[in-house]
């Protein structure tokens, strides 16, 4: 995909390779544990195996983590470990491509105000999160109507 056509993408899910550099670096970490001499290196990789393996489980469990229904009106539909919600353009006060500072370097992150049944929602979603740039995201929710530029 090309930065001239970020609206014909409408699902934004953490990548499937990312997701099984995980799951490997996880199953070889718990080997690395099983073979470790002495019982505080056994805990830590293990512990580290257990880690990965579940940022891998919540990552497959979110799939797609972010995607646009069109319709009359467009739906966003987040996903995350509970089940998936659904979102009307009423519902989403604002959104905006917001950059922080982070190990020296600037770091995009889509930021969506939510109204929740009556609670405001801070939704923010990473690179890891989209496996896209934040901002071609946020043009296809301006191309679909449900965030204003």
């Amino acid at each position: 995909m090309t930065a001239s056509e970020p609206v014909s993408r409408l699902q934004w899910s953490t990548p499937p390779l990312a997701l099984a550099a995980a799951v490997v670096g996880g199953i070889a970490l718990g080997a690395a544990a099983m073979v470790a001499d002495d019982g505080p290196s056994r805990l830590l990789v293990g512990l580290a195996a257990v880690l990965l393996l579940i940022l891998a489980a919540v990552g497959l469990r979110q799939r797609p983590r972010l995607s646009i229904v069109p319709g009359t009106p467009p739906t966003l539909v987040v996903r995350g470990l509970l089940g998936a919600q659904k979102y009307s353009p009423e519902r989403i006060v604002r959104a905006r491509v917001v950059s922080f500072r982070r190990l020296g370097r600037s770091v995009p992150n889509l930021e969506l105000d939510i109204d929740h049944h009556g609670e405001d929602r801070l939704l923010i979603f990473g690179r890891w999160d989209l496996g896209t740039h934040p901002q071609d995201v946020m043009d296809a929710l301006v191309a679909h109507g449900l965030a204003v530029s």
